[in-house]
């Protein structure tokens, strides 16, 4: 939580002068070197806001605050079942303005866990709450980038790929691995499809190209 503030306070002075807006979609959500649990994609959502400055010329940045739900579905030889994982996601993006009309952004993002929760055919393997959160690393990081399009006004649609770079999982007590953790490596991954609106005035670089 202390990230977050933290976080919060930096972006604080890129508000002035900013567009506000807000995006949500669909997430596509896996789990990286977990073969081992015949892992598949599980889809979820996001929804949260998002702060850009101004936009003078072909680079600009945004800032995002995204709840995100995530996980993965697994298959063992004796357990099946899925893994849910709300995140509080903070990307801070760098935006190449191709034209006024598509964007393409990169950049680095920040994570904190909320929430996790397993549903398992096994009548063990259910849980969640404090027990079963000590399992996760609560912070995350990595980065992604994006196209996003701006067809009509202050509309917006695009697409993200975000990948993390820390490890999902602690090391574990030996012996007390659950089946749903192949190894303590695995690794986030969320496709993401999205739509929104962007409050406030256009850019002044659309205003001289309408004129």
């Amino acid at each position: 939580m202390r990230k977050i503030i933290v976080f919060l306070i930096l972006s604080a002075p890129l508000s002035a002068g900013a567009q506000i807006g807000i995006r949500a979609g669909i997430n596509f959500a896996n789990i990286t070197k977990a073969s081992s649990i015949n892992n598949s994609s599980r889809s979820g959502f996001h929804a949260g806001l998002v702060l850009a400055p101004a936009t003078k010329g072909i680079l600009s940045s945004r800032t995002e605050l995204i709840f995100s739900r995530q996980g993965y579905d697994y298959k063992t030889n004796t357990n099946t079942g899925n893994v849910n994982l709300d995140y509080i996601m903070m990307p801070q993006l760098m935006s190449i303005n191709i034209t006024k009309y598509i964007s393409i952004f990169l950049g680095g993002h920040m994570a904190f866990l909320l929430n996790a929760k397993v549903d398992s055919s096994t009548s063990g393997g259910n849980g969640n709450g404090s027990q079963l959160m000590d399992l996760y690393n609560r912070f995350d990081y990595g980065y992604g980038g994006g196209v996003e399009i701006h067809p009509f006004r202050g509309i917006l649609v695009g697409a993200r790929v975000n990948i993390s770079l820390g490890n999902l999982y602690k090391q574990p007590e030996p012996g007390e691995q659950p089946s749903f953790i192949p190894s303590i490596d695995v690794k986030n991954n969320v496709f993401q499809l999205y739509a929104g609106w962007r409050f406030g005035k256009q850019s002044s670089n659309s205003k001289k190209k309408e004129k």
